[in-house]
């Protein structure tokens, strides 16, 4: 039996950088709408060539993460159309509703959380309970926090350390809080919900944290079945 085998070689720079900045898009400290820094500054910064950062930008245009907006530079670039989602356009032509997504959401994410649990390092960790400060402070100053909410569940995505449920969950949450806004804009001022998502977001990062696979996975039930419960009442 003869194998097809390929030499195994370094990953190369370019790789490196588009990870990196995937990653910072993923985890939600580089946002919709925010703009790179010049080639020529992140070249510096991460001590690398012009070409080999310009490279990995246009791995994560191609990609759709990145746009470059003529005479602006380039920025994270906003799902705003259905059209360019994956999952919205699935929904659409199937005449799916807010509740068929919360219905695949409970199976990803349910399963997310207890990964995450079992996966996470103190860096995933420090970026949940980051974002969950962000998303408290943001409700005590009168905002709903629905970014910070967003890079909480990306976080948790993250964590799970598995490259494939990032990819769906970022545009799972592309669709959720850009498409649905306005109904995510009444589940948020609604009185009362705002505490209980905050807890429920507590519990689950106290899960992941203490590394409790069975807990993270409830705390995430309860969380997203909350959310089910109030689209059923409207």
């Amino acid at each position: 039996m003869t194998l097809s085998l390929k030499p195994i070689t370094p990953k190369r720079i370019s790789d490196q950088v588009f990870e990196q900045l995937r990653e910072l898009i993923f985890r939600g400290e580089l946002n919709p709408g925010d703009q790179l820094m010049p080639e020529r500054e992140l070249a510096e910064a991460l001590n690398v060539s012009r070409t080999t950062v310009r490279n990995a930008i246009n791995k994560l245009v191609v990609l759709g993460l990145l746009e470059h907006r003529q005479g602006q530079g380039t920025f994270v670039r906003r799902q705003d159309a259905a059209a360019q989602n994956v999952v919205a356009m699935a929904m659409e032509s199937q005449g799916a509703s807010v509740q068929d997504l919360l219905e695949v959401r409970m199976g990803l994410e349910c399963n997310a959380a207890a990964l995450a649990a079992r996966r996470a390092d103190e860096k995933d960790v420090q970026f949940l309970e980051s974002s969950l400060k962000e998303m408290t402070r943001a409700i005590r100053s009168g905002r709903l926090g629905t970014q910070a909410d967003t890079s909480f569940h990306m976080a948790v995505a993250y964590a799970t350390k598995n490259p494939l449920q990032i990819y769906i969950m970022r545009n799972f949450y592309d669709f959720l809080f850009v498409g649905i806004r306005e109904s995510l804009r009444q589940l948020y001022e609604v009185p009362g919900n705002l505490d209980l998502i905050v807890a429920q977001h507590t519990a689950i990062s106290d899960a992941i944290r203490a590394h409790d696979e069975q807990a993270a996975l409830e705390a995430m039930r309860r969380h997203i079945t909350f959310v089910v419960n109030f689209f059923k009442s409207r």
